[in-house]
């Protein structure tokens, strides 16, 4: 029964086409149906949000993708630097332990979720205080995808600017592409692309976590394949200059997996993960994520 629900709910999604839809119709399904942690929408919605921006790949133009990057991404670099030192800084003040305080760091300044799967390894982290850490990045993000198109739209900014602003600002690259979505197909380009770089960052964060932690071991804590997939499928589809249909059909292939995928991603939270959140985390995540917030819009316009 709940697994017709679910079809049945991916064909609402995909017909009405909203990423807000889509996630929230996510979590009111694993919470109806209280799934368990092996359902599949579980295991699957990364992999189909990874292969929705692959596809969206392909009708990115390599060229407009080095001018993005070349203006935004030293403004990236110093902000996940920035974010990362102030976590740690505000955890301390706040009284939330140091292994909590890095996950969240981490995943602020870097790439939501993926970050702090990578680094929880290194540290050594509590399962609990990785599943509370993702679990808040979860819930600011799923409130992401509807508040900054919003604010966008009433700050009047650009496709581009949108675009950079939600890929500084919002954790996880399924929000960053959901609330880019929302606002316009170039603002899903360039957060696209910005995102991706964003997640570079994941690279020296682990070498420098492993230094520190004296862990040798970094086989749990590898970049996001799909990066480079993504990065491969920019330069093959400038090589190859589709036509309009061509890129049409591939826009609206990439936009149905994003939806599923977000569609499953929001079916990853439950009662237990929103019943084991504490104060003091929450604090510090939704601290650091307004101070980001400020600072990303500031360096955008």
């Amino acid at each position: 029964m709940k697994e017709f629900f679910g079809i049945l709910l991916i064909i609402v999604t995909l017909w009405i086409s909203s990423p807000i839809v889509a996630i929230f119709l996510g979590i009111s399904y694993s919470i109806g149906f209280n799934l368990d942690q092996d359902f599949i929408t579980k295991s699957i919605g990364s992999r189909l949000l990874q292969i929705g921006i692959v596809l969206l790949g392909f009708t990115i133009s390599i060229t407009k993708a080095f001018e993005v990057a070349s203006v935004y991404l030293p403004s990236i670099s110093f902000l996940v630097l920035f974010t990362f030192i102030i976590g740690i800084l505000l955890g301390k003040i706040i009284g939330v332990d140091k292994k909590l305080s890095i996950l969240i760091a981490s995943g602020a300044a870097i790439c939501g979720a993926t970050a702090m799967a990578a680094v929880a390894p290194i540290l050594k982290a509590k399962p609990q205080d990785l599943l509370t850490a993702i679990t808040i990045i979860f819930l600011l993000n799923a409130a992401a995808i509807i508040i900054f198109p919003l604010i966008g739209s009433f700050l009047d900014l650009s496709q581009n600017e949108f675009g950079a602003w939600v890929a500084m600002a919002i954790h996880d690259t399924s929000s960053v592409i959901g609330a880019a979505m929302i606002y316009g197909d170039t603002a899903t380009e360039s957060a696209a692309t910005l995102k991706l770089g964003r997640t570079l960052w994941l690279i020296p964060l682990v070498i420098f976590l492993s230094l520190q932690y004296k862990n040798n071991d970094q086989s749990k804590a590898k970049l996001p394949i799909f990066v480079l997939f993504f990065v491969i499928a920019i330069s093959f589809g400038s090589y190859l200059n589709f036509s309009d249909e061509i890129i049409s059909t591939i826009r609206i292939l990439s936009h149905s997996f994003l939806l599923i995928g977000l569609f499953c991603i929001g079916t990853q939270i439950n009662k237990d993960a929103l019943s084991n959140i504490s104060m003091k985390p929450l604090q510090l995540s939704l601290i650091l994520w307004l101070i980001v917030i400020l600072a990303s819009y500031l360096v955008v316009v």
